[in-house]
């Protein structure tokens, strides 16, 4: 069974910096294909960043050039490095696993961008 913890939430100013983790079971990483989404108040759940089962890479054009999302294989850990941080980034991030069969989420973390 495919379990998804993230951490590393928080409360940072604009302009900082913080580092997503997703802890993961379950996950053959040469198979699965992971994410980060973003859900904001009152918005839909939006796409951030893919690393694909071959290693290949991609974010949204909204986060592209300051988030960049990175795996460690032996540590079954993904991580999505945040920069420059806005308050437009302000939202729950959850981490998703795409399988052979079927999805898996994450429950979220807490990420607030605020002076």
């Amino acid at each position: 069974q495919v379990q998804l913890v993230e951490s590393g939430g928080g409360l940072v100013q604009p302009g900082g910096s913080l580092r997503l983790s997703c802890a993961t079971s379950g996950v053959i990483f040469n198979i699965y294909h992971m994410s980060w989404y973003r859900q904001a108040p009152g918005k839909q759940r939006e796409w951030v960043a893919t690393i694909a089962s071959g290693g290949s890479t991609n974010a949204a054009d909204s986060v592209k050039g300051r988030f960049t999302i990175s795996r460690d294989i032996p540590k079954n850990m993904v991580y999505l490095q945040m920069n420059s941080l806005k308050p437009e980034d302000t939202a729950v991030y959850y981490c998703w696993a795409r399988g052979p069969a079927r999805d898996y989420w994450g429950q979220g973390t807490q990420v607030t961008v605020s002076s």
